[in-house]
């Protein structure tokens, strides 16, 4: 558990202006990852759908910011943050970040996964700032191209790769949480934030699907592909098979309809019912995140 003290709360507000400096737009961070400061509207009903537009602080996301005085008003108001998140999509960077997730129990290597995408789709992973998690994953940092927006996705490239984009955030390097602190990776902290790859672009913005009739049987052949997915799972790959292939199926939108087939899926590879309805749920959720 990380002590939450006025030296790391100093230091967490260092890292937020040094940030904003760069042109990076900053919001105070708790130990959770969580935004520090607590919505205005938490106690309203019905709930009040607002960005910011109140004027009043404790929008999360909405509220980062490059301004100096605004970034040391925001952590005033905040004195119990450890850390701080950086706004993606924002110009003048449009950060994209690619979270590397690393989870040897489950088999997961989501940067063998990474350069595997680079060799099947011809494009290379560019030399960039890199921030090393607690966990020992990686987070990528990529600028985007202005009028491009890149959306959220979990596990949508490979298992264990998520993206941060339009309203989305990462944890800036420096911050410090329950379970350890963010920092740069040896030899990238000088380095500057490369563009993304156009073929990498193409790939984070997946175009939209039309809804024609034809759809259905689309979808119908999508979903026999990925039970088939789940199938094929050997030990140490079944949850990480399932939670990826239930993250496709809700981000095309027959998620709910085809739960009951993973799940007979799953257990069928060694899962528990319960297990696989789980892993199921936490996709679920992900994927229908909004900011």
């Amino acid at each position: 558990m990380a002590i939450i003290d006025r030296q790391t709360a100093t230091l967490a507000l260092a890292h937020a202006l040094s940030a904003a400096e760069r042109g990076l737009p900053v919001f105070p961070l708790s130990a959770n990852k969580l935004p520090a400061l607590r919505s205005p509207h938490h106690d309203e009903t019905p709930p009040t759908r607002c960005r910011g537009a109140c004027g009043l602080p404790g929008h999360g996301v909405h509220d980062a910011t490059t301004h100096p005085a605004a970034v040391r008003a925001l952590f005033a108001a905040a004195p119990r943050a450890t850390g701080y998140g950086i706004a993606c999509g924002r110009p003048p960077h449009r950060l994209i970040g690619i979270d590397l997730d690393i989870d040897p129990t489950h088999g997961n290597d989501s940067v063998a996964a990474l350069q595997q995408l680079a060799l099947q789709h011809l494009f290379t992973i560019p030399a960039t700032v890199t921030v090393i998690t607690p966990s020992g994953g990686r987070h990528l940092w990529l600028t985007g191209p202005s009028g491009v927006a890149v959306p959220n996705s979990a596990s949508r490239l490979a298992p264990g790769i998520d993206v941060r984009g339009a309203g989305g955030y990462l944890v800036g390097p420096g911050s410090v949480t329950t379970h350890g602190s963010y920092r740069l990776a040896p030899g990238t902290a000088h380095l500057p934030t490369a563009a993304c790859p156009r073929t990498l672009l193409r790939l984070l913005t997946p175009p939209k699907r039309s809804h024609h009739a034809t759809d259905s049987h689309s979808r119908t052949g999508q979903g026999r592909g990925l039970v088939q997915f789940v199938l094929a799972a050997h030990e140490g790959q079944r949850n990480t098979r399932l939670f990826w292939a239930a993250c496709r199926a809700y981000e095309h939108g027959f998620g709910d309809a085809l739960a009951d087939a993973l799940t007979d899926a799953a257990v069928r590879t060694g899962l528990s019912e319960q297990e696989a309805r789980a892993a199921i749920a936490s996709a679920a959720r992900l994927t229908t995140e909004r900011p």
